[in-house]
């Protein structure tokens, strides 16, 4: 079976039904152990407090770590499973948009370490540093 272009479009395309999708979470770029991507911080996204949900945040990251294994799924491997995630937060938006871009920090057979850096798009600032392990998934 041929393996899908792996393109922005694709991606935006697949999650559009799903939570990235519903989020608002748009990718940027896909290149080789690398996936770019932006979400526009909007009211829903905020916690009660007035604040960009921790939530909001760790699901950008989290997938655009996760469209980077699918990315970069090695032969046979047909989908993958989070096993692991951290995060921590050093700051906040409240308006504007915030940018990620998620590196390969090991692609394994078994296993994809991924890392993570959520940013406000408009100071540069760092929001948070993301970590997660990805096992891969084959046929049965």
């Amino acid at each position: 079976m041929d393996q899908p272009e792996m393109t922005p479009a694709f991606f935006n395309e697949r999650g559009q039904p799903f939570l990235p999708g519903h989020l608002g979470i748009e990718i940027v770029r896909i290149a080789p152990g690398e996936v770019a991507a932006r979400l526009p911080v909007q009211p829903h996204l905020l916690a009660p407090n007035g604040y960009l949900h921790a939530g909001s945040v760790v699901t950008l990251a989290d997938t655009a770590a996760g469209y980077g294994c699918i990315a970069s799924l090695p032969d046979g491997a047909h989908s993958f499973t989070t096993v692991e995630l951290k995060s921590n937060h050093m700051g906040t938006a409240r308006e504007g948009a915030i940018w990620c871009v998620a590196k390969a920090a090991h692609l394994g057979r078994t296993t994809q370490v991924w890392d993570a850096e959520v940013k406000d798009e408009a100071s540069g600032r760092t929001i948070a540093l993301f970590r997660c392990t990805q096992m891969l998934l084959y046929p049965k």
